[in-house]
């Protein structure tokens, strides 16, 4: 069918890059914050516990992607 194996690698690969290409945005985005005392703390937290989510997707997904 379409999603033979390397379609469906391909787009679990290319889900994976834009996870991590948003896990460092974030990351970028919370030093900027911790940068500026005038930034609100509970913001930082809630930066920071999108990064953890998505931490835990993208190791979620290398997980399943790893699994033959």
């Amino acid at each position: 069918g379409p999603f033979n194996k390397e379609t469906k690698r391909m787009s679990i690969e290319s889900h994976l890059a834009e996870l991590q290409r948003r896990h460092a945005a974030l990351e970028s985005e919370i030093r900027e914050a911790i940068a500026h005392p005038s930034v609100d703390d509970a913001e930082v937290a809630e930066l920071k516990r999108r990064k953890l989510q998505l931490k835990d997707e993208i190791a979620k997904i290398k997980s399943v992607a790893t699994v033959h």
